[in-house]
């Protein structure tokens, strides 16, 4: 669950799941469809036996596949070149099952191997909000198609599906926000301001925003699991898409060999408290790795004081200076108080080697670092027009907000940081100004067992990285809990998502699907802790 644009170690990818309630990314609206949903006088056929899967249509119930072109993305991606395409037609709302449909683009890699296992392998993207065809050159250059098909389907509101549920003015906002008191009074009214620019626009456009939330979508994917005639698959899903797949797990449990989790978003704690929480242990984490390090200690010691201290001050009295960042020669405005302080931080996880050079560089007066990354990450164009902001604010204001008071939120950050300021407790990293947000969007919340535990025995990996800062390494064994055939891993040194940072994780997650019962861990006793930058 992220809400704004970092980069990651290791790995190029196009942004990293730039998202959610106010703060994120977004894209022109298409045309929501208003034919409604197709009367049908029976099944269609079964693919025919040894067809690859995606290259038959078929309808099953109210789903239909077909196959067709490939799904568009914001860049070119190569891994998708050769990729059996199509789009799935599904109910709006299932509660409307003759009302509108949706579509929602589908791409199949091919697994490498001349002999493919039959159990093919679903990406769930995360966000909530992000398009998991655009995330296919992750899940290649890991090595997830190595023995299995890897299907990418766009979640309802995505980039790729029809009706898309985006808007660029909470990216615009998003940019501008570099130059605000990250939590000022002044600044809520234009977020939420935005927020409700967002919502009217989408209504406007035919679209029912109470529909696009974790039931629908893991409606849509068992769906796909039918209408493409597979009996059984398997399920990798990260950050967000961890939530997705624990609610499909409870709900459409028949057709599941096993899951992967990497960045583990439990249901039942999603919301402003544990958010603190996940902070505190990744950046602790990043800290206490630092102090093991002689180098690191002796140049930065007492990181989490520190680190506390310029909280408290600049909350206090803000800095504002300015960068230029790449790419551009426009100077950009930067303000840095204390909640800009912790978010930076939240996503600096990323670059860790950086993070406390960048933090005793402010403590000494200079900004420039920090500045420049956070208006980096704020501005950056490629994070602009990707972010389905029905999808976030669908989740996070029908089974996040209804389900956490405003005191229980309040309360996570007063016993994550009880020396923060109230102003900066009261807002949860990523997810700030959450609250009004959900007040203006004004959708239903769900049902109460949205929150539930998911139990049972389908094999799972629970995978997280130590130094996660957005969703914290003790959710693997949160969920572990319910899950008799859980495998829990902590991989040491690693932010939110290890998949797209660790070859030792995607080595983990490979031999996971081989044999869900004993994935090869040994890679473990390899790593080594990052080399921190030493400044003179």
């Amino acid at each position: 669950m992220t809400r704004h644009q970092t980069p990651r170690r290791h790995h190029t990818v196009r942004r990293l799941q730039a998202t959610s309630a106010g703060m994120a990314t977004g894209l022109l609206v298409t045309g929501l469809l208003a034919a409604p949903a197709q009367a049908h006088s029976g099944p269609s056929p079964s693919p025919s036996p040894g067809a690859p899967i995606g290259t038959v249509a078929r309808t099953v119930g109210d789903a239909r596949y077909e196959p067709g072109p490939c799904p568009k993305t914001a860049e070119p991606i190569e891994a998708l070149e050769g990729a059996r395409c199509g789009t799935l037609t599904v109910p709006e709302n299932r509660a409307k099952p003759s009302g509108k449909t949706i579509k929602l683009g589908v791409a199949i890699v091919s697994a490498k191997s001349a002999e493919p296992k039959p159990d093919p392998i679903v990406w769930l993207a995360g966000g909530p909000g992000d398009d998991a065809v655009g995330e296919a050159k992750m899940a290649v250059d890991g090595g997830l198609n190595r023995d299995r098909d890897v299907i990418f389907m766009s979640q309802r509101g995505t980039y790729s599906a029809v009706p898309d549920a985006l808007c660029p003015n909470v990216d615009e906002f998003n940019s501008r926000v570099v130059g605000l008191v990250y939590d000022a009074p002044s600044t809520e009214r234009l977020h939420v301001d935005a927020t409700k620019a967002c919502r009217d626009k989408l209504v406007g456009s035919g679209i029912d925003l109470s529909a696009y939330n974790d039931t629908e979508s893991a409606a849509d994917y068992d769906d796909l699991r039918t209408a493409l005639g597979i009996k059984q698959w398997n399920l990798y899903g990260i950050s967000y898409g961890t939530n997705l797949a624990l609610v499909y797990m409870r709900l459409h449990p028949e057709g599941l060999r096993s899951v992967g989790l990497d960045g583990i978003l439990p249901p039942a704690k999603g919301g402003s408290a544990s958010t603190w929480s996940s902070f505190k242990q990744g950046t602790d984490g990043l800290f206490k790795a630092c102090a093991e390090q002689p180098a690191c200690n002796k140049r930065y010691p007492n990181l989490s004081a520190t680190f506390q201290k310029l909280v408290n001050d600049l909350e206090a009295k803000p800095i504002t200076t300015t960068v230029t960042v790449p790419g551009s020669d426009k100077p950009v405005k930067v303000v840095l108080d204390g909640g800009m302080l912790v978010n930076w931080l939240t996503s600096a996880t990323h670059t860790a080697e950086a993070v406390p050079r960048s933090i005793d560089e402010l403590a000494n007066g200079n900004p420039q670092r920090i500045a420049q990354q956070w208006a980096g990450w704020r501005t950056n164009p490629k994070g602009i027009g990707v972010t389905s902001h029905g999808l976030s604010y669908g989740v996070f204001c029908s089974s996040w907000t209804p389900y956490e008071t405003q005191e229980q939120a309040l309360k996570g950050g007063q016993e994550a940081y009880p020396g923060f300021p109230r102003s900066v407790q009261a807002q949860a990293p990523l997810l700030t100004f959450l609250r009004p947000d959900c007040d203006v969007w004004n959708i239903p919340p769900a049902a109460p067992s949205i929150r539930d535990a998911t139990r049972g025995d389908i094999p799972t990996l629970a995978l997280s990285g130590a130094f996660d800062a957005q969703t914290g390494a003790d959710n693997g064994p949160y969920v572990a809990r319910t899950l008799s055939k859980a495998k829990v891993v902590t991989i040491p040194y690693e932010p939110h998502v290890v998949f797209a940072t660790s070859k030792c994780a995607q080595e983990i997650a490979v031999s996971f699907f081989d044999n869900p019962d004993a994935p090869k861990t040994a890679c473990l006793n390899t790593l080594e802790a990052p080399e921190f930058e030493i400044g003179s």
